[in-house]
């Protein structure tokens, strides 16, 4: 659940992270999967962080290849990038991509006592869409 601090506090809710930014960006449609590529760097800048400074890159696996083009064109540290396996090992039913890969960026920072995340995904006709959380 992704709702304002005085709204989980109201309700007694734990507080797991901030979510810092969140950016889309597109492409022409017959290059679709590689939005993340321009997403990305859009969503570190709004948030002020760097891609050194992200602890864990949760990038939706469209497919194998969508997700490796991505890696390589922004030189991420593939060690940081789903790390408890990404949506090809864990699967994610259709419309729930964000909250999947929110959810295991928040609780796998915490496992491991990180504070930045990112995550990332690909839409149809081109687009892309990435956001950064921190760890409280």
């Amino acid at each position: 659940l992704i709702t304002t601090r005085a709204e989980a506090e109201k309700r007694g809710l734990p507080i797991m992270g901030r979510y810092l930014s969140y950016a889309v960006a597109g492409v022409p449609p017959a290059l679709m999967g590689i939005g993340p590529v321009y997403a990305i760097p859009r969503a570190l800048s709004m948030a002020g962080v760097k891609v050194s400074d992200i602890d864990i890159f949760e990038i939706n696996e469209a497919f194998a290849s969508q997700c490796t083009y991505c890696v390589d064109v922004l030189k991420l540290p593939i060690e940081k990038v789903n790390p408890m396996g990404g949506a090809i090992a864990m699967g994610h039913p259709l419309g729930m991509t964000g909250a999947r890969l929110i959810g295991t960026l928040l609780y796998q920072l915490k496992r491991s006592n990180q504070r930045y995340g990112l995550v990332s995904m690909c839409m149809a006709g081109g687009m892309g869409a990435a956001a950064v959380f921190e760890v409280e």
